[in-house]
């Protein structure tokens, strides 16, 4: 028995949610890819962030102040994964003297610093430098967030920027239980990108598990026989080329178009046996490719 449809009025207050929340979504992303010092770990927490929100909203009568609000959420939400993932939350250090707390200009270097370098710090000074530094907010728009106090923020402020032109490093790499990919997963991912570039859809989908699940992230999702109406848009994006690549300790495909230097945005696979199981396409977010570290390990040859 097959279930029923997804009610029309649901997914259209869904599409209406996003949109609302559209441009403010890539700076919950660079909040939250700082805060966990991962650009997918992030979106996934961006993602688990505006499902709260979606479900929430509908119990509001009428709209709260959006982007406080969202950063709340997301912030709240980040540090749910950060204890699931029993990431270190370390408490602030003893109180500054009045006189240190005074606000200075962001400081160029914690702009300009990796996401890996802000979890060196305990949460409440990462918090504080990240939406102060790189993403502007004022000091109670970052109490509004925290939930801490201004003189509190005030405090991480000084202590995170100066924890951070001390070049602290963290002990732990944000990503370290993340199983690395076996060299028989790399070789059928390097035939999955081989496949695309040479626009052979029989021998893609001929890897393809019965049951595969397709995430087109913040989009839509499909599985089994469904996966395969996906290919037909590629098909049409004869500029597009897969490279098989590295990010965050994980094997990642970066979708390049025409000659461009960096991927536009980046797909995950994963595999049941010798079949992909999993494709989480990010092209409809590509924020999370400007975030990443991308390195080739096997430029695709173009059709």
């Amino acid at each position: 028995m097959s279930n029923p449809p997804v009610p029309v009025e649901l997914s259209a207050a869904r599409e209406q949610f996003l949109a609302l929340v559209g441009e403010l979504r890539p700076e919950l992303h660079r909040y939250c890819a700082r805060l966990v010092g991962s650009a997918i770990d992030g979106e996934d927490v961006v993602q688990e962030a505006l499902a709260k929100a979606f479900y929430a909203i509908s119990l509001q009568p009428e709209l709260p102040p959006l982007k406080p609000w969202l950063f709340r959420i997301a912030h709240n939400t980040a540090i749910d994964f950060l204890r699931r993932y029993e990431r270190r939350l370390v408490e602030p250090m003893a109180e500054l003297p009045e006189a240190a707390l005074a606000d200075a200009g962001a400081d160029p270097e914690v702009v300009r610093a990796a996401l890996s370098t802000f979890v060196a710090l305990p949460v409440s000074q990462r918090s504080a430098v990240i939406l102060k530094d790189v993403l502007g907010h004022s000091l109670e728009d970052i109490s509004a967030a925290t939930g801490a106090t201004v003189p509190a923020v005030k405090a991480a402020l000084v202590r995170g920027r100066a924890n951070l032109r001390a070049r602290a490093q963290p002990d732990f790499t944000p990503w370290r239980d993340r199983a690395e990919t076996s060299p028989e997963e790399r070789a059928l991912l390097g035939r999955y990108v081989s496949l695309f570039n040479a626009r052979d859809w029989e021998g893609v989908q001929a890897m393809l598990l019965e049951e595969c699940r397709l995430d087109l992230v913040s989009k839509s999702a499909r599985q089994g026989k469904a996966v395969g109406q996906y290919f037909g848009r590629y098909a049409q994006e004869r500029e597009l080329r897969f490279v098989l690549g590295s990010a965050e300790g994980r094997d990642v495909i970066g979708v390049f178009r025409g000659d461009g230097a960096r991927p536009a945005y980046v797909i995950l696979v994963d595999f049941d046996g010798d079949q992909v199981s999993l494709i989480r396409d990010y092209r409809y977010i590509p924020y999370v490719a400007a975030e990443l570290p991308f390195e080739t390990l096997l430029e695709g040859a173009r059709s």
